[in-house]
């Protein structure tokens, strides 16, 4: 079992549009997926409250939880459910986090025993109050995931921790298997859509993945939907490729009230593909790219060839 983020699951939800008087306008078809609940839905949900845990399907509204859980996977966020930033495409809590909870790895780690899971994917919040920026919790968690099972698979989703080589360094000597950083949208879109970020510090961090020996499977992701041109996305693509990344996944921005950023347009299925198309042509040993896809949709069936697991 693994735990990612799926494809589908998705409900038909309304968009308001940003336009004055133009009112609410449904989804595309092929984003229209019925929501089944199942007794796994409810049972992955239990543990996790159980436990005190937090999962990105949940705190940020990704609209796969259903299939997801209903699959018995899921991302865990660690680091609280607090977010210092405000980027303006998420749907998680921007407030003061409160402390920093040093029994979360061993209570992750014990979920993950009590699911009987063989690859575990970990991402937290961006922890700008911290000198670390929380990289001593996503070792710690490794090790203790580690400790529990030598043979399980991990793939961490990192937040830019400010660029700190230190801290992103603290991480990567835990040797997850999976490095992953998102880039999330184009450079000229960043001030709009990721205040207190900058792309060039996104690139660093995946050329510190890159860099570092032994070597994990590197690893971003980015949106569409948020008025980036195709010139714009393949210069985003050539830039990542050039960090040494080797997987990149590309999936449709949903907006998830209407406090946040408008979508600007939908991109259509053969959209894509020619997404993926431009990526393959660059180099990318793999690429995922859809409508609904997202940062850890099938993360190891993304990875396996890479880390040589069948």
């Amino acid at each position: 079992m693994s735990v990612n983020i799926s494809p589908s699951g998705h409900t038909s939800q309304l968009i308001k549009s940003p336009a004055a008087g133009e009112g609410r306008r449904r989804l595309p078809e092929w984003l229209k997926v019925t929501a089944h609940f199942t007794p796994e839905y409810f049972r992955i949900k239990d543990i996790l409250a159980r436990h005190n845990l937090h999962s990105v399907c949940q705190e940020a509204s990704c609209p796969n939880i259903r299939e997801c859980f209903g699959a018995g996977t899921a991302t865990f966020l660690i680091l609280g459910n607090h977010c210092t930033r405000g980027c303006r495409f998420c749907d998680v809590t921007t407030a003061r986090p409160l402390g920093l909870d040093l029994e979360e790895p061993a209570r992750l780690s014990r979920v993950v025993a009590e699911l009987r899971l063989k690859q575990v994917v970990i991402t937290s919040v961006t922890r700008d109050d911290l000198p670390d920026g929380g990289a001593s919790i996503f070792a710690r968690t490794i090790e203790l995931l580690r400790r529990q099972d030598s043979e399980v698979k991990i793939e961490v989703l990192i937040p830019d921790m400010k660029g700190k080589e230190d801290s992103v360094r603290t991480v990567l000597l835990a040797r997850p298997d999976v490095f992953a950083h998102n880039v999330e949208t184009v450079e000229r879109l960043y001030r709009r859509v990721r205040p207190g970020a900058v792309l060039e510090r996104s690139l660093a961090v995946l050329r510190m993945g890159d860099s570092f020996s032994p070597r994990p499977v590197v690893k971003t992701g980015f949106m569409v939907g948020l008025g980036e041109t195709l010139d714009e996305i393949k210069e985003l693509m050539e830039r990542i490729y050039a960090t040494g990344t080797q997987i990149v996944t590309a999936g449709q921005y949903l907006r998830p009230s209407e406090k946040h950023l408008p979508i600007e347009k939908f991109y259509r299925p053969d959209e894509f593909k020619e997404i993926a198309a431009i990526g393959k042509e660059i180099g990318f040993q793999h690429v995922e790219a859809g409508p609904l896809v997202r940062s850890s949709y099938k993360a190891f069936n993304q990875s396996k060839d890479l880390l040589g697991v069948k």
